[in-house]
């Protein structure tokens, strides 16, 4: 089945909180996107609910198993190497698996990358606008924050939200040199795809600031349960470091 946008949810430990008939719903009524369930060595019964997403539904959701658990970005870069391979697949990109931002906002990535064909990557961003349903706990907002402006600094590029769970990429033969090899960085590999990015793009920031685009999302919230914890974004900041000195 030929489909023009791939989505890769990576999977660990998500059997209670998969939101199951929103993503069925949604898929049910959008053929013309193809998921890539990966689970990432889950402890729990996720394999099983992905296999029981999958059943009669092959065509458009297709799992992938990493029996050892490699983290997120490992089970995205193997999803993404997957996806970019599809026949016919125009957008490939990876969803946080809580839906924290809703299925719907794969159209207006996508309407985005249509209309400006300059642009390689679309990430989403979470604004809180008036008119915008972007709901995160405060700790989380102000920390995410002093993190995306170290980000800006150390990767000289005026980004605002390295970290949201939505990113959509133009499927082109280059693409997939940014997820061939496996990241150094186990807490921020998004970073490190944009650093990667910058490296293609022979540190023109110029060239890279044009190619990258930031959508502020209609909708977002914080789901209960999230793996990521405050001392996280401390350990977050090392790794940028690293990220620093391995590609510039």
């Amino acid at each position: 089945m030929k489909s023009p946008c791939t989505i890769v949810i990576p999977c660990y430990n998500e059997a209670a909180r998969f939101p199951v008939e929103d993503f069925l719903t949604f898929a049910g009524t959008h053929p013309e996107i193809r998921f890539l369930l990966v689970n990432d060595g889950s402890k729990d019964e996720t394999m099983a609910l992905l296999q029981r997403l999958r059943a009669g539904r092959e065509e458009q959701i297709e799992v992938l198993d990493q029996r050892v658990n490699g983290g997120k970005g490992e089970a995205v870069r193997c999803g993404m190497l997957r996806a970019l391979e599809q026949e016919g697949c125009l957008y490939a990109g990876f969803w946080d698996a809580d839906m924290a931002t809703p299925l719907e906002a794969i159209g207006e990535l996508t309407e985005v990358l249509a209309k400006r064909p300059g642009v390689m990557m679309i990430f989403g961003a979470r604004v809180k606008l008036l008119g915008r349903r972007v709901e995160r706990r405060a700790v989380r907002h102000y920390l995410g924050r002093v993190f995306a402006t170290t980000v800006s600094v150390l990767l000289k590029l005026p980004i605002y939200d390295t970290q949201c769970g939505a990113k959509l990429f133009r499927v082109t033969p280059r693409m997939r040199e940014l997820f061939a090899d496996p990241y150094c960085s186990r807490w921020v590999f998004d970073v490190e795809i944009i650093a990667r990015f910058i490296r293609q793009q022979r540190y023109d920031m110029a060239a890279v600031a044009e190619a990258i685009y930031e959508f502020p999302l209609q909708e977002w919230r914080d789901v209960a349960g999230s793996k990521v914890r405050p001392k996280d974004f401390f350990r977050a900041f090392f790794d940028v470091l690293r990220i620093r000195r391995l590609y510039f």
